[in-house]
This record gives structure tokens, C-alpha cells and sequence, in this order.
């Protein structure tokens, strides 16, 4: 008897934990299942609807189709809008109100201080540091005082003069030098009855590709550093400037920039480059997939040729634009959950891998350090990622260091001066009361 006195509790304690169990399967014959994660949605918006883009676009379908499938409970609504629209409309409005997408493309520099200023980008210093990401260079996407990190570039760009080495060959053309060899080479295509240059300003930015360049050789790089930080005593009109104007306007007087560039597509001024209507073009790395594309004559790829833009005297360097500007900001409004899975995506986009694609698929100069085979990039890739890494000084174009509201107006003048609608004078008259405009208000605020 004393014997089930003491095991008795041990029978009772089984019996206890054997109804537990059978209550765990009671009603559907099968254990209790871990609860599944919440359904999180993103959505990463996009500008990647032109053809040159569509090989970036293919990348980033890619990733995002990977990514659902390795995190079923994520949903990213991929949308894609045009460039104009998202930088200068849609967002700049959704920033006011606090309601950005969830991801999406975002421009370093000027056009993200204001973003920055209104706590509206999360700052994603802790995720490089905690993944040990290297870049090329961060410094445009970092706040006033240099503290945080508000976006990543996925690749940079530079801004080269391409020219026909067939049609420079055929003419005797040396690539020019300085600015007066440049002025020979246009009035020797002219005469010959090429269009020097191909430009499609439709979009009124790539103009100012042709402009900041003039206004860098004619007045030197220190004085849009001035401009841009609001300098006492810096302005827009100064004879450096108006030189440049000038010769802008009489380059497009004398149609040495097409027969209207005003309403031409960046994709027609490459069909006039790439079918030898044009001998030049001055354009960014990002066009690189469109001379190798379907639509240009075979081969022509071989004939490209390319160089920093000229400089104002004999000896002198020859910086070129470009940069790490282009890339990915979040916003800071997002629910826990929502943080968790963006940052998890960023992981999927800043790899070795996605970077070795954008180089060899989109002939993208890559914003993280990684090694290439420069024997499968194309012999113009080649040359513009040459000139990028033996190049003395390198300049930020202005439509990414002016601020958002004297960068309208940069571009909206200058529209205006190819269209012989007002001078140069006129222009850089605008221009400064744009600046004026601006400054006052942001020192008052």
C-alpha cells in the first residue's frame, strides 16, 4: 500500500499531461500550428519606363519576384511612372503630406534636402554599417551636417561628349581639345551636312548637360559651389555665365543642335547619333544600352568614340560630370513590420550579384565596389569607365546640387533660350531672382 502512496502522484501528473495533449488535438486530429506572419505590402515605385531603362527594369523584376518568393507573407507592388512626373509631381507632393510610397528612386543631393529637413527618409546609416556594405561614395546622401545616410545609390553615371569616330575620321576631324577646336569641328560638320550635335530636350533636362558644362569651362567650378550654398555677393549673371549662354543659343541659332530640339525625344537624338545623322552627343552612361540596341545599325557600337567635353584653353583639365546620385530612399512613416521587410528587400538589392548584372546586362557604372570582367562590358563602357576613374576632378551636375525650385527654373530658361524666346542676359536675370526667391525664404524659415 505504501508502494502506491509513493508513485501515486507520478500516475496522476501522466494522467494530467496525457488530457493536455488530447485537448491539443481536439476537433481536427492535428497539432496546434505556429502562428504565421502578418501580411506586410510595399510599395517600391519606379521610373524605369523608357527603353534604356528596360534592362535596369528586367534586374529589378527579378529581385522582386526572388524576394516574394523567399518571404511569402510580403506583397511588392512594383509601379513604375514616368521620371518627370515622380520627381517633380507625384513625390514632391506626397512629402508634403507624409504619404510617400513605401520605397522608391530617389536623386542625391538637393532634391532630397528638403525630404531630409522634414523627417520624411529614413536614415539608413544602422543598415550599411550592420551589412557592411561598401560604396563608392555616400557623401550626397548624407544630411546638411553630414550625420545619417537618407538613401542608396544603386549605380553612378557619368556625362561624356560621344562622337562618330567614321564621320570625324572621314572629315579630318581631331576629337577637340578646347572649346574653339569644338566650334571648328561643328562649323567643318555643318559645312559637310551633319547636325553636330543631337539633342532631344523634349524633357528640358538634357540641356542642362550641355549648359552646366559651358557655365563649368567658361567660369570654373567654385561659383555654383557659392550659388549652391547661397553665398553673400554670388550670382547667376557674370560674364563667365552669359558666355556660355551665348554660345548655347548660337549653337542652337545656327542648328547645330537639330532642327528642333525643344520637341525632339532623348530616344530621336540617339536614332540621329546612332544612324550617322548626327556626329555627336552628349548624353549620359545610362544611353550605353541604346547604341548596342536592336535599333541601331550593327557594329556601330565600334564606332563610338569617347571624351571628357572640352576645356576652355589648351592644357587645361578636363573634369567630367557625373557621379552617385541615382538610388533608393524609404520612408520613414512605415509600421514596425513594414521596416523589418523593406529593410530585408535592400539586402536583396545591394548585392555583389544584382551589381555584376546592372554592369554587364545595363552597362551601369556600379555604386558598390565589386570586381568586373571589363571584357564583357563593350568596348563604350569601357571608355567611359576609364575616363571616370583616371579623371582629375569630377563635378556633381547642377540639376542635382541647385535646389528643387532654382533647378525649375534652370531648366525652364534654358528651354526658353534654345527657342531664341529670350537671351542670355534675360536668362540669367531669371535665374538669379529664382535663387534670391529661394534663399529668402529658406532664411526666413
Amino acid at each position: 500500500m505504501g508502494h502506491y502512496k509513493r508513485y501515486g502522484w507520478i500516475v496522476l501528473y501522466g494522467i494530467a499531461l496525457s488530457a493536455v495533449i488530447i485537448y491539443s488535438f481536439k476537433g481536427t486530429g492535428e497539432p496546434v500550428k505556429p502562428q504565421e506572419p502578418d501580411k506586410v505590402t510595399l510599395t517600391f515605385r519606379h521610373f524605369w519606363t523608357k527603353e534604356h531603362d528596360l534592362p535596369v527594369l528586367r534586374i529589378f523584376q527579378d529581385i522582386v519576384n526572388e524576394y516574394e518568393r523567399t518571404h511569402p507573407n510580403v506583397k511588392v507592388n512594383f509601379e513604375g511612372i514616368d521620371q518627370t512626373v515622380h520627381r517633380e509631381q507625384k513625390l514632391k507632393s506626397e512629402m508634403v503630406t507624409g504619404t510617400p510610397p513605401e520605397m522608391f528612386v530617389l536623386f542625391a543631393g538637393a532634391e532630397m534636402e528638403p525630404y531630409i529637413r522634414s523627417n520624411r527618409l529614413m536614415d539608413l546609416s544602422g543598415f550599411v554599417e550592420q551589412n557592411q556594405l561598401s560604396f563608392q561614395d555616400l557623401h550626397l546622401w548624407k544630411g546638411e551636417d553630414g550625420q545619417g545616410v537618407y538613401g542608396l545609390p544603386f549605380e553612378g553615371h557619368a556625362e561624356p561628349l560621344y562622337y562618330n569616330r567614321r564621320i570625324f575620321g572621314k572629315l579630318g576631324i581631331e576629337p577637340p581639345e578646347t572649346l574653339d577646336d569644338l566650334n571648328a569641328a561643328v562649323r567643318k560638320l555643318r559645312a559637310s551636312g551633319y547636325t553636330p550635335f543631337a539633342l532631344g530636350n523634349e524633357e528640358q533636362w538634357p540641356a542642362g548637360v550641355y549648359a552646366h558644362y559651358l557655365m563649368d569651362r567658361f567660369a570654373g567650378p567654385e561659383l555654383i559651389e557659392k550659388l549652391v550654398r547661397g553665398e553673400e555677393g554670388a550670382s547667376f549673371r557674370n560674364g563667365g555665365y552669359l558666355k556660355a549662354f551665348d554660345l548655347l543659343q548660337q549653337w542652337s541659332k545656327e542648328g547645330a543642335l537639330g532642327g528642333s530640339p525643344g520637341s525632339a525625344s532623348t530616344e530621336e537624338a540617339i536614332r540621329m547619333f546612332t544612324h550617322g545623322e548626327a556626329a555627336m552627343y552628349v548624353g549620359g552612361s545610362w544611353d550605353i544600352t541604346l547604341f548596342r540596341s536592336d535599333s541601331a545599325p550593327d557594329g556601330f557600337e565600334r564606332d563610338i568614340g569617347v571624351m571628357p567635353f572640352p576645356s576652355l584653353e589648351a592644357g587645361e583639365a578636363r573634369s567630367i560630370a557625373g557621379g552617385y546620385t541615382i538610388g533608393i530612399g524609404l520612408s520613414s512613416n512605415l509600421t514596425e513590420a513594414q521596416r523589418e521587410a523593406a529593410l530585408e528587400f535592400l539586402k536583396a538589392v545591394y548585392t555583389e550579384e544584382a551589381q555584376a548584372r546592372l554592369v554587364y546586362e545595363a552597362a551601369r557604372i556600379p555604386s558598390m565596389t565589386i570586381d568586373y570582367d571589363p571584357v564583357k562590358t563593350g568596348p563604350v563602357f569601357n571608355q567611359v569607365a576609364k575616363f571616370m576613374q583616371e579623371s582629375e576632378s569630377s563635378f556633381v551636375a547642377y540639376d542635382n546640387v541647385l535646389s528643387p525650385e532654382v533647378k525649375k527654373s534652370f531648366l525652364s530658361v534654358l528651354d526658353k533660350l534654345l527657342s531664341n524666346a529670350i537671351s542670355g542676359e534675360e536668362a540669367l536675370m531669371q535665374l538669379d531672382k529664382a535663387s534670391e526667391a529661394y534663399w529668402k525664404l529658406r532664411r526666413s524659415s
